[in-house]
């Protein structure tokens, strides 16, 4: 899992398969792009290439636009709001750790 983890940011993936894994039109993926709800990195010739990182992205706009039916305004605030959960959930397990790494008796017995 770890090493599946370090490539998700590893751009890849053409737009037009981009969008045929995540079920939208390839213009609305460029739509998705004008409007920084998305962005995609370059190839030396200017090609959009995707990650998994941005396919789960789109994914989940995708989701909050067709199931949830929010605007894409809505599905901006959903998304950074998402984003901070989860860097607040990070910094909840990182304090979480330090705690019980305290909290642990040294070896002579002493804290």
């Amino acid at each position: 899992m770890a090493y599946e983890d370090q490539f998700r940011d590893e751009p890849c993936f053409v737009i037009s398969i981009a969008a045929r894994m995540v079920g939208l039109h390839a213009q609305t993926v460029r739509y998705y792009e004008r409007v920084v709800l998305i962005w995609p990195s370059r190839s030396g010739g200017r090609q959009r290439l995707y990650s998994q990182t941005d396919i789960d992205r789109l994914r989940r706009i995708k989701t909050f636009t067709d199931e949830m039916g929010m605007n894409l305004a809505g599905a901006e605030v959903a998304l950074k709001l998402v984003e901070r959960i989860e860097e607040l959930e990070l910094e909840v397990k990182k304090l979480s750790d330090e705690v019980i790494r305290l909290q642990k008796p040294t070896k002579a017995g002493t804290r």
